[in-house]
């Protein structure tokens, strides 16, 4: 059974008020039809108003559940005869992020995602999805693999971050990085990025530096957490709720500024609520993109990643001086 959020409290009691008159019906062999349909409309237009009208927290609390799928899950799914590859041939295997090789609609392909677990004890083995360095020299060798076989490449993104302990900073965190965005901006093959759960900070950003960015409509996309923003801004990690209204951090505020290139549709309540849904509507957007960027050349595809990036911000003319907002 799925467990559920806070808001979506309304809805579970009318759930569990609609299960109970039915096995009332049932045993009693009471015609409890009408009343069963009137609460079966009142749920349908609860649903419909509280998931029509999500704020930006609900956003990230569904970005965040449990229950949400994972790369794996949409691997096994979107591909078929996938060969999972590991270890950065540096220092050794980081299970927070999964890649190989594989083929989409007949297409060979570079598959490379962050994986957190779904329980305590494959979190702890995937470090809650917060890679090391050498999970960004693994994607990062499967990404210069993937252009030397002039495969496209697909990335899932679902991290709060790099892992900031002292283990991974001796190992050169930053640096893995920072490598893997230079790298990224100049590979001559396709790249498609995909945010599915959180997109957080550098570490969601080692992945996403692509030609096309997409994301799930529940999904979130930024530089620091909601809870470390309010933190730094207002000294108090409670008013999250708070940050993430201001933020701009969800897919349709990204999708407006212009940073994301699609939304991906989820259905109703989370892409957890129905994966096999779910990873359709991602197909279709997956072949749109390759259909797109698989038609230009080396240098086009260089060239428009490039110019992806220049124009993403604002910027005003001030005395023959441009500046930026």
């Amino acid at each position: 059974m799925v467990s559920e959020l806070e808001f979506e409290r309304p809805i579970v009691e009318l759930r569990n008020k609609i299960a109970e008159l039915k096995e009332f019906a049932k045993n009693t062999e009471v015609d409890l039809s009408s009343e069963i349909d009137k609460l079966e409309n009142r749920l349908e237009k609860v649903e419909n108003d509280i998931y029509n009208h999500l704020s930006p927290w609900n956003r990230v609390q569904i970005a965040r559940h449990p229950e949400r799928p994972t790369t794996l899950d949409y691997i096994s799914r979107l591909f078929t005869n996938f060969l999972e590859c590991h270890g950065d041939r540096f220092y050794g295997d980081d299970e927070a992020i999964v890649g190989g090789i594989a083929k989409f609609n007949g297409v060979p392909v570079t598959v490379i995602g962050h994986q957190r677990g779904k329980d305590t004890k494959e979190n702890i083995r995937r470090n809650f999805g917060m890679p090391h360095p050498e999970g960004y020299r693994k994607a990062l060798r499967l990404m210069k693999q993937a252009e030397k076989f002039n495969r496209p490449i697909i990335c899932f993104i679902d991290t709060k971050g790099a892992y900031p302990g002292k283990a991974a900073e001796e190992r050169g965190q930053s640096e893995a990085i920072a490598k893997n965005l230079f790298e990224m901006a100049g590979l001559t093959v396709p790249v498609i990025c995909i945010v599915i759960g959180e997109g957080g900070s550098g570490g969601a950003l080692a992945l996403g530096l692509g030609n096309h960015l997409h994301m799930l409509e529940n999904s979130t996309y930024s530089v620091i957490s909601p809870e470390g923003a309010a933190a730094i801004l207002w000294k108090d990690s409670s008013l999250a709720k708070k940050a993430a209204e201001t933020m701009k951090i969800t897919a349709p505020d990204l999708k407006e500024l212009g940073i994301v290139d699609e939304m991906v549709s989820e259905v109703k309540g989370g892409a957890h609520r129905d994966i096999d849904a779910q990873a359709g509507y991602m197909e279709g957007i997956i072949k749109k993109s390759l259909k797109e960027l698989m038609n230009l050349s080396k240098e086009e595809l260089v060239e428009e990643r490039y110019l992806k990036y220049k124009k993403i911000g604002q910027f005003a003319a001030e005395n023959d001086a441009i500046t930026i907002k």
